[in-house]
């Protein structure tokens, strides 16, 4: 795989955190909309929850959903996943910082759900690919150090 050179020396510098923490991914019905509002206020690091036309998107952990789980009655969840960030915070302006490290995951046929906020960007992968993605991701980042 051809990296551009800034690419590769942001992600030489990126620091991979894999949480150990188990994550769930949640969709939740628009109808559960003003409940969910109330219930996940007070969420606490990490969570994403994403208020979209169609449904309540969350991202949360697997603990704290299984507290929350009994207050909705429409709602799919997949997981456990785990999450890694990358911890380097980049312009918003850096292209393919992203599509490098999902090309290189999906070389080794590891899934990602992808998210970024402002400051950084995560992935979650399977709870069972999490070993072999830090592989992956710790090659990729000597790959481009030595390059």
């Amino acid at each position: 795989m051809h990296l551009d050179e800034t690419i590769k020396k942001l992600i030489a510098e990126t620091k991979i955190i894999v949480h150990p923490e188990a994550f769930t991914l949640i969709s939740i019905s628009k109808r559960e909309e003003k409940e969910a509002r109330r219930l996940l206020r007070d969420l606490e690091a990490f969570s994403s929850v994403t208020f979209d036309v169609a449904e309540v998107s969350l991202i949360i952990k697997a603990d704290e959903w299984s507290g929350l789980r009994r207050n909705f009655k429409d709602f799919k969840e997949e997981g456990p996943y785990r999450l890694i960030t990358f911890d380097i915070v980049l312009d918003l302006s850096v292209v393919g910082f992203l599509a490098a490290i999902s090309a290189k995951l999906a070389e080794e046929d590891i899934s990602i759900y992808a998210l970024s906020t402002f400051l950084r960007d995560h992935i979650l992968v399977k709870g069972e690919d999490v070993v072999r993605a830090e592989m992956v991701l710790g090659q990729l980042a000597k790959e481009c150090s030595t390059q």
